[in-house]
């Protein structure tokens, strides 16, 4: 606490005046401290509903993320599924095209020999015609010397 000298009429003015200055100058900055300090928790409030604001949209975007990475994997999984059918559907496509292919085959070597087989028929059906007519064109030949031996 700060002592005043006595004067005549009491307390020296001019340190009273003094005293009073140093103490508005205090009170004047002890003001100016506040208004800063108020200012600065108004700033630092604003930052803290800022930060709330992020924290909620990092909230939403995190869980954005894991929506879509569950997606992300139904999409592969429904994918891999599709492909494992895909491939079972190809494999059942082939066994079905070489049973076909075989039977096929088999049909064609079927008819092949069973041509093979009439057209050897036919030939030896052709053989036989041929001896036949032979023989019989033979015969007449010789009824025709015989006649021709028998009109000399």
């Amino acid at each position: 606490m700060e002592r005043f000298n006595r004067s005549i009429r009491g307390y020296d003015p001019d340190e009273v005046n003094e005293f009073l200055d140093k103490v508005i100058d205090n009170v004047e900055k002890i003001i100016s401290e506040t208004k800063n300090k108020d200012s600065k928790i108004e700033e630092l409030e604003s930052k803290l509903l800022n930060y709330d604001n992020l924290n909620a949209q990092l909230e939403h975007y995190k869980n954005t993320e894991e929506t879509l990475n569950r997606a992300i994997y139904m999409a592969q999984k429904t994918s891999d599924q599709m492909r494992l059918a895909a491939q079972k559907e190809r494999e059942a496509i082939v066994e079905e095209a070489k049973r076909n292919a075989n039977r096929i085959v088999n049909e064609a070597l079927l008819k092949a020999e069973k041509t093979e087989s009439e057209a050897h028929m036919l030939r030896r059906n052709v053989n036989v015609f041929k001896r036949r007519l032979k023989e019989i064109v033979e015969a007449q030949l010789e009824v025709v010397e015989e006649i021709e031996i028998l009109e000399l």
